[in-house]
C-alpha cells in the first residue's frame, strides 16, 4: 500500500517525506521516470564500491558514485567468501556537496542505488534521513536485481532490479562521476 501510496504522490509531483525510521523505495522504473520527468530536483546516487561497478556495470543516468560502505581488500572474511566492508567517512559529506553542486537544498528528493538494493541502498537512504537529510528514497532491487529462485538460473541476478528493466546501462564507467578518493 505504502508503495502505491508513493508512486501516486510521485506522479501528482508531490513530495513524501520518510521517518527518520524508515526510507521508502521505489522501483528501478519509477526512478528511470523521475530522473527524466525532474533530474534537475532530485539528486540519484549510485553507492556501491567503484570496483564492484567497473564489474557489474554502471547507469550513466546517475548523478553521481558515492559507496556508502568501501571494500577493505586488507581484510578478507573467509567464512563470507569477500572482503571486510567499511562506512565511508566520507559519505554523508559528499551528499552535501554533491547536492550543493547542483543547486539543491538538504530536502531535496535523494535516491540510492546499490547493487540489491537491501544491503547498502536502504540502509545509506537510513542513514542519510539519520543525518538531517529529510527526502530520501532508495531503489529496492538495485542495480543487478535478485536471484532467481528456480530452474537452470537459480541464484543468477536476472529478476527485477536496474539492468532486468531494460534501463539504460552499461559496462563503461563515466570518469567524471564515479568516486575517486582524495
Amino acid at each position: 500500500m505504502r508503495l502505491l501510496l508513493t508512486a501516486f504522490l510521485i506522479t501528482l509531483g508531490l513530495s513524501v517525506h520518510a521517518s527518520a525510521d524508515e526510507a521508502l523505495s521505489l522501483t528501478a522504473q519509477e526512478t528511470y521516470n523521475l530522473v527524466q520527468e525532474k533530474g534537475d530536483q532530485i539528486l540519484f546516487v549510485d553507492v556501491r564500491d567503484p570496483v564492484e561497478i567497473m564489474f557489474i556495470g554502471f547507469t550513466d543516468v546517475v548523478d553521481i558514485n558515492i559507496p556508502f560502505m568501501l571494500a577493505d581488500r586488507t581484510s578478507f572474511l573467509a567464512d563470507k567468501n569477500r572482503f571486510a566492508m567499511s562506512r565511508n567517512p566520507d559519505f554523508a559529506t559528499g551528499i552535501k556537496q554533491a547536492l550543493k553542486d547542483k543547486g539543491l537544498s538538504n530536502d531535496a528528493l535523494i535516491v540510492t542505488m546499490c547493487r540489491s538494493g537491501s544491503s547498502r541502498g536502504k540502509p545509506s537512504a537510513d542513514y542519510l534521513l539519520q543525518n538531517g537529510f529529510t527526502n530520501v528514497k532508495y531503489i529496492d532491487h538495485g542495480f543487478q536485481g535478485s536471484g532467481a529462485k528456480d530452474g537452470k538460473k537459480a541464484g543468477m541476478r536476472i529478476v527485477n532490479g536496474w539492468q532486468n528493466a531494460g534501463l539504460p546501462w552499461s559496462m563503461q564507467l563515466n570518469p567524471e562521476k564515479i568516486y575517486l578518493p582524495e
